[in-house]
């Protein structure tokens, strides 16, 4: 029998009817302004998105004040608790729209110290209406980018699915057709956009137009190419030169002229400087030759940007000319860059005036800010990492260096020189990864030996997909007992004699958060080995031990461990051992070690997928 709703529910419900579909219905809000507090609070939860950004406009602005009589706490604390429930209620509608907006939260790294990049939000009503915006813009660049459409981008019409997300499920039909253009859309809620992005198609002055009103943060552009896409973006961002300070170029095709062209929209009026903060160029490419200098426009930027604190240029075909072009740039720099990430572009030798000039850093102020160095994939092999250690010498507050996917090989001697050298000073700890670089189990073992002599540990370690051997085990152990928060020896065949050599090294409390084992072939060994970790890690929060080819009685062996343990490891990925696939009852597994180590202890147990081998060469 269906429950019969209650008068109050359908009062409310009224109510947003009434507010989804009046015009001109004011005398109406001045009555919902006066109810009592506690149904004007209950109303607040039940409104669909345009219903509540109707009540939310006209409040007066004493609709605070003239609630003091209501409550016995401060004037402050009224009107702080009364925005509340109003940013409550936007909250909860975002939530309801883009549920994956948690997801994306969750899945921050266990040991990502940068966990503050994702911004607090204060304003859930900007936030809530500048998705809607982008959304409708992802909807009506279908229509846009088709090459027979030649209309008004204003003129297309918000799809229905969108138009039902704020309120107007049940009122499609008696909806007139401005209220469904994109232009209606923008005039209403531009005002609340920070931060958008944009293809080629809605590059144009009528965009321009469109948001005038909006005070534009952030831009990422897709797929500039052509003269009509950068005559509408400069105009775009020369219309928001004053509030700009993040741009991301992503799929475009630049050639010089372009690039000036930007260059110059972004200058503030009257003066050659910019405020642009961030600016990235990502899987796009120059449309000039390595040997060219870089574009006049391109280094105009860099000298002029006193703000600019992050440069991307990653995946952009670069060569080693250009890559030093920026490196020279940005020595006549006034910014106080934080981060430079010039990530897979083939540069080898483009620091090789460090290597021959290493005094060069005498007149190098603006590499002395950078904090992030991002070299990942960038060809170098082991003259650069000498190269890069004169150079290194003059970033001396560096936190994170990405060395992955280089083939240095024997460079990693040169990387244990300089940290040797900087061995005695007061430096921030570091975040090194040094994943597939080739390197020898000897060399590692030397830059093992010197990072424990840091006066501050390192922070984080990978060095996944080294071949190093099980020699590696004992070195790694100690390494583990100097203070390092996460490490990643993922795939570098430790084997289970590894494990056990690293385990014998474990005696005293770590300060381990995360460590990722995955693929090493530990067998029992991995599992002894995850078991000592767990006694003597008492911050340990994740262990990733996929694919280690462990027997069914290494689950006894790591519920004892789990026994001993403090109690906070939150997350265990055993998936693809080959007690997996004799695991009958994996729930009951899994509940097993979670009596051992404590009830919020997540645990994968999954079976590697069957893939038939291929032999075909």
């Amino acid at each position: 029998m269906a429950q019969v709703p209650k008068l109050l529910d359908l009062c409310m419900a009224s109510i947003a009817d009434e507010l989804l579909q009046g015009e001109g219905n004011d005398d109406f809000l001045s009555v919902i302004y006066e109810l009592p507090p506690e149904l004007f609070d209950g109303l607040l939860p039940q409104l669909p998105p345009l219903a509540l950004q109707k009540l939310q406009e006209k409040l007066p602005t004493n609709f605070m004040d003239s609630r003091e009589h209501a409550y016995d706490d401060t004037s402050d604390c009224r009107k702080r608790r009364r925005c509340d429930i109003l940013d409550t209620a936007w909250r909860a509608l975002y939530k309801a729209r883009w549920p994956s907006f948690d997801q994306q939260k969750k899945t921050v790294a266990w040991f990502d110290r940068n966990k503050e990049k994702y911004d607090i939000i204060n304003d859930w009503q900007q936030k809530y209406w500048e998705a809607h915006l982008q959304d409708c813009i992802d909807a009506i660049a279908e229509t846009a980018l088709l090459p027979s459409y030649d209309g008004s981008i204003g003129e297309i019409q918000i799809p229905d699915s969108i138009m039902e997300q704020i309120g107007c499920k049940d009122y499609l039909i008696k909806l007139s057709l401005d209220s469904l253009k994109f232009s209606r859309h923008c005039q209403q809620f531009g005002v609340y956009v920070r931060r958008l992005r944009l293809p080629n198609a809605l590059c144009s002055a009528e965009t321009c137009e469109l948001l005038q009103n909006s005070k534009l943060g952030s831009l990422e552009l897709q797929w500039i190419k052509s003269n009509d896409h950068v005559e509408g973006l400069c105009k775009l961002l020369n219309q928001s030169t004053g509030t700009l300070k993040s741009i991301e170029l992503i799929h475009c095709k630049l050639s010089p002229d372009f690039i000036n062209a930007i260059s110059d929209s972004l200058h503030k009026t009257g003066l050659q400087v910019h405020g642009v903060e961030h600016f990235s160029i990502k899987r796009s490419s120059f449309l000039q030759a390595d040997s060219s200098p870089i574009p006049t426009g391109l280094a105009s930027f860099l000298t002029s940007g006193r703000s600019l604190q992050s440069l991307t240029l990653c995946d952009c075909h670069l060569g080693r000319n250009f890559a030093r072009g920026i490196f020279n740039s940005l020595l006549d720099a006034s910014s106080s860059l934080s981060k430079l990430d010039l990530s897979e572009n083939s540069v080898s030798g483009f620091l090789s005036q460090y290597r021959w000039r290493p005094s060069s850093c005498s007149f190098n102020k603006s590499l002395q800010s950078i904090r992030v160095l991002n070299l990942r994939s960038c060809n170098l092999e082991q003259d650069d990492a000498e190269s890069l250690k004169h150079a290194l010498n003059c970033i001396p507050i560096l936190e994170s260096l990405d060395l992955s996917d280089n083939p240095i090989e024997d460079g990693v001697g040169s990387l244990a020189a300089y940290f040797t050298e900087i061995s005695g000073r007061d430096v921030p700890s570091t975040d090194l990864k040094l994943e597939n670089c080739e390197a020898s189990c000897n060399q590692m073992v030397e830059l093992l030996g010197v990072l424990s002599t840091l006066n501050k540990p390192l922070h984080v370690l990978s060095i996944k997909g080294n071949m190093l051997g099980s020699k590696i085990g004992a070195p790694l152990g100690k390494f583990l007992c100097t203070g390092i928060s996460s490490l990643d020896v993922e795939d570098i065949g430790l084997g289970s004699s590894g494990f056990l050599q690293a385990a014998k090294e474990i005696s005293e409390e770590l300060k381990i958060a995360y460590i990722n084992i995955s693929n090493n072939q530990g067998a029992v060994g991995a599992a002894k080995f995850i078991a000592s970790l767990v006694k003597h890690a008492n911050e340990i929060v994740a262990i990733d031990a996929k694919y280690n080819l462990m027997p069914m009685e290494s689950l006894s062996v790591i519920s004892s461990g789990l026994k001993d343990s403090k109690g906070r490891l939150k997350h265990l990925d055993l998936a693809g051992n080959t007690f997996c696939h004799q695991i009958t009852d994996a729930d009951s597994v899994s509940a097993e070690l979670q009596i051992h180590g404590q009830s919020a202890l997540n645990v994968l147990l999954s079976a590697a997928p069957h893939v038939l081998y291929d032999n075909d060469p």
